[in-house]
């Protein structure tokens, strides 16, 4: 099994999850984030005042899979959350020792 957490623009979510629908996933936990990285931040202008934040709203999937589709789902996340501008976010693939669902007991892919 697979954890994928992938870090994308906000905009980009609806698209990111109805690619991933259509591959198969079923779940993802989604989390409001804030962060950085070369984008550097921004220069934003309230109540007629320019000031410059350096953490950028973004939002962050987690997602649980089997290794039979872990290719295919960082390809979908990839191609439908791409703009080709800097600040896109990343991808990050982790081996997922254990899955147990809490209602029924299920462990392993069976959990997920």
């Amino acid at each position: 099994m697979k954890f994928i957490i992938a870090i994308i623009k906000p905009f980009k979510l609806d698209t990111v999850r109805e690619a991933l629908s259509g591959i198969g996933i079923a779940g993802m936990t989604v989390t409001e984030v804030k962060g950085f990285g070369r984008q550097k931040g921004q220069t934003e202008i309230y109540r007629g005042a320019e000031y410059s934040t350096n953490m950028l709203p973004k939002v962050k999937l987690e997602i649980a899979t089997s290794d039979d589709i872990a290719v295919q789902v960082v390809e979908a996340i990839q191609q439908t959350a791409s703009t080709g501008a800097i600040g896109d976010g990343k991808i990050f693939v982790f081996d997922l020792a254990s899955a147990t669902r809490i209602r029924t007991g299920e462990s392993g892919e069976t959990a997920l």
